[in-house]
């Protein structure tokens, strides 16, 4: 059985404040898109993890992945008597370390796929609770619709009636650290997303965009100049709003339409063959 582990955009991100522990508060309007990895889960006679896809050679196969973390958080909330072997493949195709949540969402497929496959009678608060103990990307991913995460990233509200947006995602091919964007900030306490509109469309949410920031962007810019050329590249290519997602270096560029996305996406992919050049559709708050 193969569960979907989509990117996470952040299509606003604002850096609210510090904990004593070092964790920073933030608030995001976050979206998931139906691109992304691939999980593929079956019963075995022992445990097994392989890797597969374009960025496969970036994966670590050792027990520092997510994935193995989150089979075996949940084999131990469970149980061993409950939870016997199982096979695990990956098809990696996000960039590692880009600013999409990719392992997170990887793990987040791990977490939902087990406990059906193994018959737990777990909820999605507990589910969510061992994923927020391996990362704080974790619960946004299990929800994998559009929210807005505050906190560390854990306390989450749903966006409704938030539509399909058209979007391409282009990553220059340089991974970032998250914790060396963070420890680069030159403010920690911004003031917290505006209201989102009452009615999200392209053209609301975009003027809606154009009054919020990622405060991840400036640091990460000054460390990954490659983030400004795709940035570019996507203005180029008639986005009709570009950011960086996360703690890049992916970015977006939102589009009216998914065919013109596509066309956006296969012009940039022309001009930079070796960059990650992706054309999707983000998953609406009322898909299944």
């Amino acid at each position: 059985m193969v569960w979907p582990a989509p990117a996470k955009i952040n299509l606003a991100l604002h850096v609210t404040g510090r904990r004593p522990d070092g964790y920073h508060l933030i608030e995001s309007l976050a979206v998931f898109t139906r691109f992304g990895d691939r999980v593929e889960l079956a019963l075995a006679g022992s445990d097994d993890f392989a890797v597969s896809g374009r960025y496969a050679p970036a994966v670590p196969l050792d027990a520092s992945n997510l994935v193995l973390k989150a089979r075996d958080a949940l084999r131990l909330a469970a149980g061993l008597h409950k939870t016997p072997p199982v096979a695990i493949k990956l098809e990696k195709n996000l960039p590692v370390a880009s600013g999409v949540g990719g392992g997170s969402s990887d793990a987040a497929a791990v977490l939902r796929g087990l406990a059906q496959i193994w018959g737990l009678d777990i909820d999605d608060a507990e589910l969510a609770r061992i994923g927020l103990s391996l990362g704080s990307d974790i619960p946004m991913c299990l929800a994998a619709k559009p929210l807005i995460a505050r906190g560390i990233g854990d306390e989450l509200s749903m966006a409704p009636d938030f539509s399909a947006l058209g979007l391409v995602l282009v990553n220059p091919g340089t991974p970032v650290s998250t914790a060396e964007v963070f420890a680069a900030l030159s403010s920690r306490d911004n003031e917290a997303l505006p209201p989102l509109p009452r009615s999200i469309d392209f053209h609301s949410l975009r003027n809606w965009l154009e009054i919020t920031r990622n405060d991840l962007e400036p640091a990460a810019l000054a460390m990954q100049p490659a983030i400004g050329r795709a940035l570019s590249w996507l203005n180029k290519a008639g986005s009709g709003f570009s950011r960086m997602s996360g703690s890049g270096a992916t970015c977006f560029g939102l589009f009216e339409t998914g065919n013109v996305a596509k066309r956006a996406a296969a012009e940039i992919r022309s001009r930079q063959p070796d960059w990650f050049v992706a054309a999707t559709r983000s998953i609406a708050s009322g898909a299944d």
